[in-house]
């Protein structure tokens, strides 16, 4: 045997992780979608640092910054974007865009995080315990499932969100986006318990005395990773998008907590005498979506690709 072939032998086999970080390392969308997110994670983190620095918080009024015998309009080209204020001010109370956006960027991550975190365990609990156990938990679930999605949830999150106590805002907007989420994901890891629950490696675990606990986490859950993944990735986007619309409709993140998508809804009288209040926040809500399902898109076709070699 050569040494290149003992080579060859003795090589290890790529893991699943590996070579999915291979494939997203070589595909530029990828790359510039993590990057562009890796931004706005950064100035998420570091928005207490960036006021810090520029000298503006995201609610403090710089009455210099705007001209009052214009109504407010801020001083300057491009809405008063200069070395003062890296992104402009806002119009009327001059509040520094940077700062809001940055803290606007913590409010929708984390709003949207934590939803994708309760509507995955949600998701796959109740849907791995309609896969598995079938019967009445299966149908009592997907009578659930049935009725959560039956509604339009976009006007039923305005009803119940505009009916609820003002109290913690980005709580309530959690679990109520979670509330009408969870039934999608969960019809999915249904569908696909069902399915491996009879395949013969769950057999194989049951006939030899396996706990039913053994069975779901041992042998049904990893299987189920790669569609878990994949989705909860397809899932943040939407819920950040989610937020921005509630909060431009007015019943979801209220003032003075900075949020893009109350930034939106307060550039709506001022299009035409300063169209960057409206294009900062508005470019940078639609790149985190966009990045976040280039990056899903790319993801899932990764996982795609795996399974098919």
């Amino acid at each position: 045997m050569t040494v290149a072939a003992q080579t060859e032998v003795a090589a290890p086999p790529v893991t699943s992780g590996r070579r999915i970080a291979s494939v997203l390392l070589h595909d530029m969308g990828a790359l510039i979608s993590a990057a562009f997110l890796a931004l706005i994670v950064l100035m998420a983190i570091c928005a207490p640092l960036i006021s810090a620095i520029t000298g503006h918080g995201p609610n403090d009024f710089d009455p210099a910054a705007i001209d009052t015998d214009l109504g407010g309009v801020p001083r300057g080209s491009l809405g008063g974007i200069g070395a003062e204020h890296l992104l402009g001010v806002e119009p009327q109370n001059g509040r520094d865009i940077l700062a809001r956006i940055a803290y606007g960027a913590r409010v929708s991550l984390l709003i949207a995080t934590a939803a994708t975190v309760l509507t995955t365990l949600l998701g796959v609990v109740l849907g791995m315990l309609a896969g598995f156990h079938r019967g009445w938990a299966d149908q009592l679930i997907c009578r659930l499932m049935d009725f959560l999605m039956a509604f339009p949830a976009l006007i039923f999150m305005i009803a119940i969100l505009s009916s609820l106590p003002q109290g913690n805002k980005p709580v309530l907007l959690v679990v109520v986006i979670s509330v009408f989420g969870w039934p999608y994901l969960a019809r999915v890891v249904r569908g696909q318990t069902m399915t491996l629950v009879n395949r013969e490696f769950v057999e194989a675990a049951r006939a030899s005395g396996a706990s039913t606990g053994a069975l779901v986490f041992k042998e049904i859950l990893p299987n189920l990773r790669s569609s878990l993944v994949v989705m909860t990735t397809l899932a943040v986007p939407g819920y950040v998008g989610t937020e921005a619309g509630l909060s431009f409709l007015g019943v979801g993140v209220t003032p003075p907590t900075p949020s893009w998508g109350q930034m939106i809804a307060n550039s709506v009288n001022w299009y035409a005498v300063d169209p960057m209040y409206f294009a900062i926040p508005g470019a940078f809500l639609f790149g985190t979506v966009l990045s976040l399902t280039v990056l899903g898109d790319r993801l899932r076709a990764a996982f795609d690709a795996g399974d098919a070699s």
